[in-house]
């Protein structure tokens, strides 16, 4: 299947399946939703994952959502994700930077993209979300952050 990545122009709310996938707040993702840039990858009129960056200020550049549909992991595509916000933005950002919690998933994907560990927020998940959140039996307390030059 071939994938093209398109910058999101209208309606970022169309995606909210995919945003969830990232973060099962929609509260959360309210806060950050009409921020930044979106990206989707799409393949044969079908939308499998998604990229939300906003700028965080001296020349750092944050992922706020990085998902794609469970049906289509594991094949590349949210690192095929990554590789293209940081060709988008290299010179334009020094650091790009990823909160996340500390899962058995996520925590080795990112490090296999490039990043490394930055610092943690303790009792993020905790404190901002109404549930527990666990995340392949890991109940997530703190968000930890991981940078990488760009």
């Amino acid at each position: 299947m071939s994938m093209d990545i398109l910058k999101v122009t209208g309606d970022r709310r169309r995606y909210m399946d995919l945003l969830l996938l990232a973060d099962e707040s929609p509260r959360m993702i309210e806060r950050y939703i009409g921020r930044g840039t979106m990206y989707i990858l799409s393949g044969n009129g079908c939308t499998v994952g998604e990229c939300l960056v906003t700028d965080e200020g001296g020349g750092t550049l944050e992922i706020k959502s990085l998902a794609v549909d469970p049906e289509f992991q594991r094949r590349g595509l949210g690192r095929m994700l990554i590789e293209h916000v940081e060709r988008e933005y290299a010179g334009k950002y020094r650091t790009l930077m990823v909160g996340t919690g500390d899962s058995p998933l996520t925590v080795p994907f990112y490090e296999s993209c490039g990043f490394r560990r930055s610092h943690t927020v303790p009792n993020f998940f905790t404190d901002n979300y109404d549930a527990p959140i666990y995340e392949s039996g890991v109940l997530l307390t703190d968000m930890v952050y991981f940078k990488k030059h760009i």
